[in-house]
């Protein structure tokens, strides 16, 4: 029995096509991982399935009853509402039934003998649903979740618009688990997770009896938690049983097999063509010429997909820093109350060092105060001489409405547009992703207009903060071999110990500084 099932899906944006006749089964219990590079659609087909966004075309069938959960990349929690507001609203409908079982028990009273049956069973089906849903114990449940995500720590009294990203994206999980829907729809939900609740989540999700569909560019999380792949690529769906690294097997030989086919079939093609040009003017080889023709015109063509552009990241290289590129002397951070310790650090010319340690803990706010951005509570951070300083910020607040091209010569006024144009489309852009507004791109897509200014002016000190989210796994590979190359000082912060472990020669862990309580 099909939980879900679209059939024959098309959609774009303006001339933009995204998906071209697609369609996808979900069964009960799969586990499915929905992979491909940015920008190919598959925030978009989420969003579509989930009534976000109506299709061009297509049918979007769900099974009846079932309750979806949706954790959306983009998702905005409203102010003035605590951590513990946002996941008791997972409840909501419980809440209702429970106000619904007030008003039949008011109204019993005034009722007929067969009036009364009828509303007697719907109380019963009622509360049998609360207890089914743990109603009961709403308050614990709760603490349960808000405690094996960290939550409890951070403080369920708190507005959640204080909190950062990762904070955020573990209260939004929280919800969604808490609502025990039939099934997970997940954008990207390791993006601004720690490591420790990045395995925390790997073993819900492997554990998890209910289906799933799960966006994620960290392929060894991906290997452990889906047993089926669907591939998104020119505007096609393709559905393979396995793993992550099963599908890119398959996909290899079934590419190789196809590019195999259409050099015989262009070999035919063109003795064809070659045949009929010297014999169609000959009486004797006339009809010989004309049955090669129609064997040609009923040809079915082998067409290759173009291929992607792959991202290219090369860092320019400014001039030679000072021996020290920042030093801090009993440096406390934060905004309100203290994130750290005096801290008393220094980083030299040429060094490389990854930021660890969980969410919440200031790191973020630590690379932000020694670049002067926020005050600092007590102490002092002095940069060094020379510096030529690229920042790649987690997050960008705001719905841009440029385009990329405004984007990028706002940056550069002195390139010409062909060399804005070559600048975006060597960090793997196309040219319709170029001409649209940054606004309507996906995250991995803005990421790389991010770091397309980044890598077009001479820096000597690069600080990157969380630079992997949303970027898919070429564009990983290719940041990753560019700062190994980078010849100037990096500060990183990172959650992914396979990108940056071959980068960096120091590891610094904030947990080790924080006032937090882990």
């Amino acid at each position: 029995m099909s939980i879900l099932n679209v059939e024959h899906l098309t959609h774009g944006f303006g001339d933009r096509a995204i998906f071209n006749d697609v369609s996808f089964r979900l069964l009960k219990g799969e586990h499915i991982g929905l992979v491909g590079a940015n920008g190919e659609g598959k925030s978009t087909f989420l969003n579509i399935v989930t009534d976000k966004l109506m299709p061009d075309e297509g049918k979007i069938e769900w099974a009846k009853n079932v309750r979806v959960g949706y954790l959306d990349q983009h998702t905005v929690l409203t102010q003035g509402m605590t951590i513990r507001d946002v996941l008791k609203s997972a409840f909501a409908y419980l809440f209702e039934l429970e106000d619904k079982m007030n008003q039949i028990c008011d109204s019993l009273g005034a009722a007929s003998e067969a009036e009364m049956m009828e509303l007697m069973e719907e109380l019963g089906t009622i509360q049998d649903t609360l207890t089914m849903h743990d109603f009961y114990i709403i308050d614990a449940k709760v603490e349960e979740i808000a405690r094996a995500l960290g939550l409890l720590d951070i403080g369920l009294d708190r507005d959640v618009t204080d909190l950062s990203g990762g904070q955020r994206t573990k209260v939004l999980l929280g919800k969604l688990l808490l609502e025990k829907p039939d099934i997970l729809l997940l954008d990207e939900p390791t993006n601004y997770l720690d490591e420790e609740h990045i395995a925390w989540l790997k073993r819900y999700l492997i554990e998890y009896e209910n289906a799933f569909v799960l966006i994620s560019h960290d392929i060894p999380f991906l290997n452990d938690v889906i047993n089926l792949v669907y591939h998104m690529e020119n505007q096609e769906l393709n559905r393979y049983v396995g793993n992550y690294d099963h599908f890119q097997e398959v996909y290899a030989v079934k590419k190789s097999q196809l590019e195999a086919a259409y050099r015989r079939q262009q070999q035919e093609i063109s003795e064809l063509k070659d045949f009929v040009a010297r014999n169609k003017a000959r009486v004797s080889t006339r009809n010989m010429a004309m049955s090669r023709q129609k064997k040609l015109d009923k040809m079915d063509v082998i067409e290759l997909a173009a291929e992607r552009p792959k991202p290219e990241f090369h860092f320019k290289q400014g001039r030679t820093p000072g021996k020290y590129i920042f030093e801090t002397k009993d440096l406390v951070i934060g905004y309100s109350e203290p994130l750290s310790r005096p801290l008393t650090l220094s980083m030299e010319r040429g060094h490389k060092i990854a930021l660890v340690g969980a969410n919440g803990i200031g790191k973020t706010t630590l690379l932000r105060s020694i670049l002067g951005l926020i005050p600092s509570l007590k102490g002092s951070s002095e940069l060094g001489d020379n510096l030529q300083i690229g920042y790649f910020e987690q997050e960008v607040k705001g719905d841009n409405k440029t385009t990329c091209i405004d984007e990028i010569w706002a940056e550069f006024p002195s390139f010409t547009q062909y060399e804005v144009r070559s600048a975006l489309a060597k960090c793997g852009l196309t040219t319709k992703h170029i001409e649209s507004q940054v606004r309507v791109l996906s995250g991995g897509e803005q990421a790389k207009v991010r770091l397309c200014k980044l890598v077009n002016k001479e820096t000597n000190v690069l600080l990157l903060d969380e630079p992997t989210n949303h970027l898919d796994v070429d564009a990983k590979d290719a940041l990753k071999q560019a700062l190994k190359e980078y010849r100037g000082s990096i500060l990183l912060i990172c959650h992914e110990p396979e990108f940056y472990q071959d980068i960096v020669s120091d590891v610094w862990d904030c947990s080790k500084w924080t006032t937090k309580i882990l």
